[in-house]
């Protein structure tokens, strides 16, 4: 991640954070904030933090010693620093709160409008083809990776800085507060729900506690700002009735503000449809397969529009972009197969969308070999989830079914229960014996599709594919 642009003075955030400065001088300037001590730099200000499996308070004197000059702390720290050390010690009531609370204030400094982004599938997707658009007008701020959470997100709004005319942040959660919490936070101008689905029940219960976590948005959302919702979601937009602000939408039913039709499947190569907006109609080229891609860009064009971008940004942006690694990324391998990488997370939801648009990249003469991981997080369901995984595997037309994962067995047993052949479901123990098996059975032109939870690590799997194709050197 880059360095933060941050610049203050300890006395500065003393007030803000509501903090008490237990020693060092409140003149201390730092520039930068860390929550890591490994990576620390020198005239930072380090945050520590404290979580499941760590405490950054055992770190704060190696943070101090590697040139951190000034360190948050919580209020029952013990302060064990040498005499000699100038460094200046803040003490707050939860060092979490603190660090969003300072982003906060770092995010109002600059007039950039903040879009947040957050939804069941989807998100990550809406925010990259929304950056490929806003960056066409001017320098635009996105946060990486997985730094979507209450630590990540504000570490990416540090990196806010006047050039910026736009900052596209995703939000994630997997609990109730979590969403509301980023909100605050972020202080968007627009807010953006691309769906609900069947994801991280464990934290909400059912999918309708998805929905009211996700509405979290619309509650903290400040009343200037603009609310964007996928109008073909029956139980997201039940959820966000309860708001009075009257929502854009996106989706294919004729009352949406933007609507997608006459949408063309071109298979691996994408989509061609065209987009009605305010009695306009535009044509737009998508370049990346997977029907749940047209209502990413939807939302991404509905995004452009609220901004008053005009048609001809909007196509190119989604014209260039080209696709995520790890989300349903269609990759050619020498043989003449396809992989399709997406490996990065999986839910009941996302998994029913990708399965649909399998068919479409696969052709009539290819072989489908679908890998399936565990899907985590889903509480009580978990087992009828993967019982219902199988299911549609089968009712998708797959040739091989690979699965791994401690309900690998329920996953299978939902394919057989549905006529698919029993000897070609197979049940690895790990990534490893998923790649040997998975090379075992292609042949060239097959097609090769991967999902599973991210801590699966199927993504090993297409890099053994991937390293396997080069080696070989097939034709």
């Amino acid at each position: 991640m880059q360095e933060s642009r941050i610049q203050m003075t300890a006395g500065k955030i003393l007030s803000p954070l509501k903090g008490e400065l237990l020693r060092g001088s409140r003149e201390v300037s730092f520039s930068g904030i860390s929550t890591d001590s490994r990576t620390v730099q020198k005239g930072q200000l380090f945050i520590a933090l404290k979580g499941e499996t760590f405490d950054g308070h055992d770190f704060v004197k190696e943070a101090i010693r590697k040139g951190a000059v000034a360190a948050v702390v919580n209020k029952d720290w013990i302060v064990d620093l040498p005499p000699y050390s100038r460094a200046s010690i803040i003490r707050v009531s939860d060092t979490l709160k603190a660090l969003g609370d300072l982003a906060r204030r770092w995010r109002r400094r600059f007039d950039a409008r903040v879009i947040a982004i957050t939804g069941s599938g989807g998100k990550t997707t809406t925010k990259e083809m929304t950056h490929a658009i806003l960056s066409l007008e001017g320098p635009t701020l996105k946060n990486e990776g997985n730094f979507n959470n209450l630590i990540g997100l504000p570490l990416s709004l540090f990196l806010l800085e006047k050039s910026h005319l736009y900052a596209v942040l995703e939000m994630g959660m997997n609990r109730p507060g979590e969403i509301g919490r980023l909100t605050e936070i972020s202080d968007p101008d627009i807010g953006v729900i691309t769906n609900v689905g069947r994801a991280h029940l464990e934290g909400v219960g059912s999918i309708e506690g998805v929905a009211k976590a996700k509405v979290e948005l619309l509650d903290k959302m400040a009343p200037r700002a603009e609310a964007i919702l996928n109008g073909d979601d029956r139980i997201l937009m039940q959820a966000a009735a309860a708001f009075r602000k009257k929502p854009v939408t996106f989706g294919q039913g004729l009352e949406n503000t933007v609507r997608g039709e006459k949408i063309r499947n071109l298979g691996r190569d994408g989509f061609s449809f065209d987009i009605h907006h305010q009695g306009k109609v535009f044509s737009v080229r998508l370049r990346v397969p997977g029907f749940h891609n047209v209502y990413n860009a939807l939302a991404a064009a509905a995004i452009a529009l609220s901004l008053d971008l005009d048609k001809d940004q909007i196509q190119e942006g989604l014209s260039r972009f080209e696709g995520i690694q790890g989300r349903f990324k269609v990759i050619p391998l020498p043989d003449g197969s396809l992989l399709i990488d997406d490996t990065y997370n999986s839910n009941p939801s996302s998994l029913r969308l990708a399965l649909k648009s399998i068919k479409s990249v696969a052709g009539r003469d290819r072989k489908v070999i679908v890998g399936l991981g565990e899907m985590l997080e889903l509480g009580e369901e978990t087992e009828a989830s993967h019982v219902e995984a199988g299911a549609m595997v089968a009712d998708m037309g797959a040739d091989w079914l690979v699965v791994l994962g401690e309900h690998a067995r329920d996953v299978i047993r939902g394919a057989v229960d549905k006529g698919f052949p029993r000897r070609k479901a197979i049940r690895v123990k790990d990534y490893k014996g998923m790649g040997s098996k998975i090379l075992e059975i292609m042949k060239p032109g097959d097609l090769v599709f991967l999902k599973a939870s991210r801590r699966m690590g199927l993504e090993r799997v297409a890099e053994r594919l991937k390293k396997n194709g080069r080696r070989e050197g097939k034709p």
